[in-house]
């Protein structure tokens, strides 16, 4: 039987719990309930619900910040490097800000597949609009990134159509960001330049979406470095290069000590790790980028030159960079306080596996005498400038794909940051955007200048701004398309709409019906060559374009995959096509004549 003495340290008093234990969520301390409310499985809807509970509740979660703060960092890990650790912030207000700019983004990015093929016929200008939206939202950077490498990062089977325009946003605000560092970069004083950290912002600029970072390239070298140290160390243990720290400035006076940094530099560049001039490939863009030449041990003159130069400064040895033609070299002198004379230096050829030259031997590089300017030191922009010329030039040796017109955009965009009065390459760029449809508001304003520096150029220029005009004038009054109708009499034979999935009854691949013709309207030689006349009214009758399994868009024959001209009596319809408005495939425009088969 139960004790009548006091309730004190009794846990049951004739079967009744006492008062004091009737204890509630609400009356644990704040720290407990802040750690039970960052547990993983409460997401941010959760919190939300138990801060709308009660008052005790809502300033738990909103009074120190910390249950937002992890539902924050728990959502978008990527931005938890933005912020100093310990530092006060109002971390629900930042929730709120990063979910609003993500709609925004999601929401713009989702617009550009419709307006593509209802506002313009290029991508280009639609895109180019879209960046300025997200340019106008005012959103942190940061924020806008995120989202859009949020959308790239999902699963991969879907959403291909968001993911290219996300791709596209994303390549265009990472090369701003970009452009404003080379900038700040080209604004310091010359000797405080490096031709390093120059040539990572050109591969930034033109692989914008790569993670490549002047720290990750510097502990590379820094690797490269120690392997030459311990080379060093076997020949020479008291030599002062080793003593040096990573961040010293230092220069190795004695030029036997020189020697033997610039031999075991060779020795690991080209003996152990097999560094080489790419002889095979010379034009791929790949060699002029410092993060490919480190991955893949191959480049041309000037890259190798930016690399082999980087390691001797660190390593206490000064190397000039040589703007030769048609062949970069790096320069060492061999006097004690510098030369003026061209023969008190001996020329390293990176490309060439480090051999030595002397000036006369030069010129058997290139196979001609050279003028005494050319052996001359140049500074690290006019390195960046030769940098960016070959990559332009490989832009203008393209086949005119995507790709290269790509890199001739980035490649002249780099250009004119640099040396932005160029007459030739302003009109270049004019010329490129015009050619592209794109811009043309920036292609005007390019004109204006060029015609500023340089007034001969009226006729070039006059001729681009009259019909960039016209281009900006059918933009705001856009002509209606034109589209068949089903209902009009000469497509009254037409039994399958667009949109219609088909399986070629002899070939056996599946095809989507993109549009049609009443009559055949192929070259006679095409006619004869898929036997048209054994068709029971040969030419006569309706033929339909339709877009195959590997989505090639050239005119194909009967029995091979691509689109091709289909008779009726070829394809059989595998799905019965909707009602009037059916949207076409994906990447294909919409049909209003689409209507029952």
């Amino acid at each position: 039987m139960a004790s009548s003495g006091s309730e004190e340290g009794c846990s049951e008093v004739n079967g009744v719990l006492p008062e004091t234990g009737n204890k509630i969520l609400t009356d644990l301390p704040a720290e407990l309930l802040e750690y039970i409310l960052c547990f993983p499985i409460l997401n941010n809807i959760d919190i939300s619900n138990v801060s709308c509970s009660c008052k005790r509740l809502q300033d738990v979660c909103h009074g120190r910040g910390e249950v937002w703060g992890h539902q924050y960092k728990l959502r978008w890990p990527r931005l938890v490097k933005n912020y100093r650790q310990n530092e006060p912030c109002d971390w629900l207000n930042e929730y709120r800000r990063r979910h609003v700019v993500g709609f925004q983004i999601r929401r713009t990015v989702e617009s550009i597949s419709r307006r593509f093929f209802t506002e313009v016929p290029c991508v280009g200008q639609v895109l180019g609009d879209s960046f300025a939206e997200i340019e106008s939202l005012g959103a942190p950077e940061h924020f806008c990134e995120d989202e859009l490498l949020s959308i790239l990062n999902s699963d991969r089977r879907k959403s291909l159509t968001l993911k290219y325009y996300a791709k596209k946003i994303l390549y265009f605000l990472q090369q701003q960001k970009i452009l404003r560092s080379l900038k700040v970069f080209l604004d310091q004083p010359s000797e405080e330049q490096s031709g390093l950290e120059g040539a990572v912002l050109v591969d930034q600029y033109c692989n914008p979406l790569a993670d490549i970072s002047l720290q990750s390239i510097s502990a590379q070298l820094e690797e490269i470095i120690g392997k030459v140290k311990k080379m060093l160390r076997i020949k020479n243990l008291s030599h002062p290069s080793l003593r040096a720290n990573q961040d010293d400035y230092f220069v190795v006076e004695d030029l036997e000590l020189q020697r033997q940094v610039v031999s075991a530099l060779n020795s690991v560049l080209y003996e152990q790790l097999h560094y080489k001039g790419n002889e095979c490939d010379y034009y791929n863009p790949l060699n002029s980028y410092i993060h490919q030449v480190l991955h893949r041990r191959t480049g041309i003159p000037i890259s190798l030159s930016v690399l082999y130069m980087t390691l001797a400064r660190k390593l206490g040895i000064q190397l000039e960079p040589v703007n030769f033609p048609n062949h970069f070299l790096l320069r060492w002198c061999q006097q004690r306080r510098g030369g003026a004379d061209i023969y008190d230096y001996i020329y390293i050829d990176a490309f060439g596996k480090g051999k030595q030259l002397t000036a006369k031997e030069c010129e058997y590089l290139i196979g001609h005498q050279v003028t005494a300017d050319y052996y001359s030191a140049i500074s690290t922009t006019e390195v960046l400038l030769r940098m960016v010329g070959n990559l332009l030039n490989i832009g203008k040796r393209g086949e005119g794909n995507e790709k290269s017109y790509q890199l001739l955009r980035d490649s002249l965009d780099l250009y004119l940051t640099i040396n932005p009065d160029n007459v030739q390459y302003l009109l270049l760029q004019a010329r490129l955007y015009f050619h592209l449809g794109i811009w043309p508001e920036k292609v005007l304003d390019i004109l204006q200048h060029i015609q500023a520096l340089d007034p001969s150029q009226h006729g070039a220029v006059g001729y681009l701004v009259q019909h960039t005009l016209e281009h900006i004038q059918h933009k705001k009054h856009p002509v209606e398309p034109w589209a068949k109708k089903r209902s009009a009499p000469e497509h009254q034979e037409v039994h399958y709409s667009v949109g219609l999935i088909m399986k070629h009854k002899r070939s056996g691949y599946n095809c989507v019906i993109y549009g049609w013709d009443p009559k055949c309207t192929m070259s006679q030689e095409w006619i004869t060559t898929m036997r048209v006349h054994q068709l029971s009214s040969g030419d006569n009758q309706p033929f339909y374009n339709v877009l195959v399994q590997d989505g090639d868009m050239s005119i194909r024959g009967p029995g091979k995959p691509g689109a091709s001209l289909c008779p009726p009596g070829d394809c059989a319809p595998r799905v019965r096509a909707p009602t009037r408005g059916t949207p076409a495939p994906p990447g294909e425009p919409q049909s209003n004549d689409a209507t029952d088969a």
